[in-house]
C-alpha cells in the first residue's frame, strides 16, 4: 500500500536554486570593469602631471624634453635614412629606431602628441593582454592590477620614455609561450633589438625542445631585422661605441657608494656625459669594473640555476625573467627610473598565474617605484649634489632593490632545485607544449605523447 501511496503522489515541484553566499558572489562578479575604470583614472592622472611638469616637484619640464628635443631630433635624422652616428647619446640598438619613427604614423599631431598617444596605447594593449591571461583557469587578475595601479607609483615619466613599448615586448613574449614557444621568441628578440634587456625572458624556459624552438626563433627574427635595417638604414651599429664609454650614474648601486663616499672625503664630483650624471674621479673605473664584475657573476648563477633546476611549473619562466632582469639591473652601471616599468611589468606577468614563488618581490618593487618617484623629479637635486637627504634616498631605492633581487633569485632557486619533501612526489618538468593528461589511463590519448 505504501508503494501504491508513494507511486499515486504528485511529483515535488523542484525547489528554486539557492543563491551562493554573497561573499562568493561579489568575488565571482568580473573584475575587467573595475579594472578599465582604475586604468582610464590613473591615466588621466598621469597625462594631468605631464601637462603640468614644468611645476619643481615635477622636474620643472625636464621630463619631458627627452621627447620633444632628444626623441623628436633622433626622428629627424632617422627620416634621413641613417642612424645618429657620432652622437653620444644614441646608446640603443637598431630597433629603436623603429619606435622612434612610429610617431609619424599618426597625421595631424605633433611628435611630442604622437608620442604620447602610442605610448598609452601600448600601455592599454599591455593591460588588455595581462588581464586576458588572467581570466583562464588557474591564473589571476592580480598582475592586471599591479600594472594598473604600479606604473602611476613613476608619476608622468613613463609617458615620456619608450620603455613601455619595450615592456611590451616582454610581457606578450612570457604570455605567448604557453600557446607558441616560437612567437615567445620572436617578441623576445624583437624586444632585444629595441633594448637588450627582453632577450633574458628566455631564460627560464623549460630545456629541451621548447628552449631549441624558442632561441632558433629569436635568432632568425633578429638576425632577419638587423639585415633589413643595415640595407634601409646607414650606421646600425654605431650604439656600440657609444655604450663602451658610459661610467658610473649618480642612481646605480656603484654611484650610491661613491656618493657615500664623497660625503667621508672622497674628492670626485658629478659631471653629465652619455645622456646622465655620472661620477667623475679616482676610483670611478674601478667601480665601474666592480659593476660588470658583478653582472657577470650574475650571469654565472643563473646559468648555474638553470642547469640544476630539476622542477618547472607554469610560472618559472615568469619568475626567471624578473629575476634576471633584476640582478642585471642592480648590478648595472646605470640605473635610470625608467628601468622601474620593466620590473613593474615583468612583476605584474607573474601575479598572473597562482604558481609563483614572487609575490614578495612584486611588492618590493612597486615600494622601490613609489621611491623612485620621490628620487626623480622631486629630489634629482639633492641626489646629484650629494645631501645627505639625496644619499638617503638613493640608498633606501637601491637597497630595496638589491633586497629585491636577492630575495627573487632564492624563491626561484628554492622553488626549482631544492629536494622535495618525502611526503612530496617528484614532479616532472611542466612543458607548455604538452597538454596534461587529466584523468591518465593506461592508454593515454595522443594529446598527451
Amino acid at each position: 500500500m505504501s508503494a501504491l501511496k508513494s507511486a499515486t503522489e504528485p511529483l515535488a515541484a523542484p525547489s528554486a536554486p539557492v543563491p551562493p553566499p554573497r561573499r562568493k558572489r561579489i568575488r565571482g562578479r568580473p573584475r575587467s570593469p573595475l579594472l578599465a575604470a582604475g586604468w582610464l583614472a590613473t591615466r588621466v592622472l598621469m597625462l594631468w602631471l605631464l601637462a603640468h611638469g614644468h611645476y619643481p616637484l615635477l622636474g620643472r619640464g625636464g621630463v619631458a624634453q627627452e621627447v620633444w628635443r632628444l626623441y623628436f631630433h633622433w626622428y629627424g635624422v632617422l627620416r634621413h635614412g641613417a642612424f645618429p652616428s657620432g652622437d653620444h647619446l644614441w646608446q640603443y640598438p637598431p630597433g629603436a629606431g623603429l619606435v622612434l619613427l612610429s610617431p609619424g604614423l599618426l597625421p595631424g599631431l605633433t611628435y611630442f602628441q604622437s608620442f604620447v598617444a602610442l605610448t598609452l596605447l601600448t600601455d592599454a594593449l599591455i593591460t588588455l593582454a595581462l588581464v586576458r591571461a588572467g581570466t583562464r583557469p588557474g591564473r589571476s587578475l592580480r598582475g592586471a592590477a599591479v600594472w594598473t595601479a604600479g606604473l602611476p607609483l613613476l608619476l608622468h615619466i613613463p609617458l615620456a620614455r619608450y620603455d613601455i613599448q619595450v615592456t611590451a615586448f616582454a610581457v606578450v613574449s612570457l604570455l605567448a609561450l604557453t600557446r607558441s614557444t616560437r612567437a615567445c621568441g620572436v617578441f623576445a628578440a624583437l624586444g632585444a633589438l629595441v633594448k637588450v634587456w627582453p632577450a633574458l625572458t628566455l631564460i627560464g624556459i623549460p630545456r629541451g625542445r621548447t628552449t631549441r624552438e624558442a632561441l632558433t626563433a629569436a635568432a632568425v627574427t633578429a638576425v632577419t631585422l638587423l639585415v633589413l635595417l643595415a640595407v634601409l638604414f646607414r650606421s646600425p651599429f654605431d650604439f656600440l661605441r657609444q655604450q663602451g664609454g658610459r661610467g658610473v650614474q649618480v642612481e646605480s648601486l656603484g654611484g650610491t657608494v661613491l656618493m657615500l663616499a664623497r660625503r667621508a672625503g672622497w674628492p670626485g664630483h658629478t659631471r653629465y656625459q652619455y645622456g646622465a650624471v655620472e661620477f667623475v674621479g679616482p676610483q670611478v673605473h674601478t667601480v665601474a669594473l666592480c659593476s660588470l664584475a658583478l653582472t657577470a657573476a650574475a650571469f654565472v648563477l643563473l646559468l648555474l640555476w638553470r642547469m640544476r633546476a630539476r622542477r618547472w611549473t607554469p610560472a618559472t619562466p615568469y619568475d626567471a625573467a624578473l629575476a634576471a632582469v633584476l640582478m642585471f639591473t642592480v648590478t648595472s652601471r646605470v640605473i635610470s627610473p625608467q628601468y622601474m616599468v620593466w620590473l613593474v611589468g615583468l612583476s605584474a606577468v607573474c601575479l598572473t598565474s597562482r604558481h609563483t614563488t614572487q609575490r614578495p618581490v612584486a611588492l618590493l618593487v612597486l615600494v622601490a617605484s613609489a621611491v623612485s618617484a620621490v628620487e626623480y623629479p622631486a629630489f634629482y637635486g639633492e641626489v646629484v649634489s650629494g645631501t645627505w637627504a639625496g644619499c638617503a634616498v638613493m640608498l633606501v631605492r637601491n637597497g630595496l632593490l638589491a633586497l629585491a633581487a636577492a630575495v627573487s633569485f632564492a624563491r626561484l632557486w628554492r622553488s626549482g632545485c631544492s629536494l622535495p619533501r618525502r611526503s612530496e612526489p617528484n614532479a616532472p618538468a611542466w612543458n607548455p607544449c604538452r597538454v596534461p593528461a587529466l584523468f591518465p589511463t593506461d592508454n593515454p590519448s595522443p594529446l598527451n605523447r
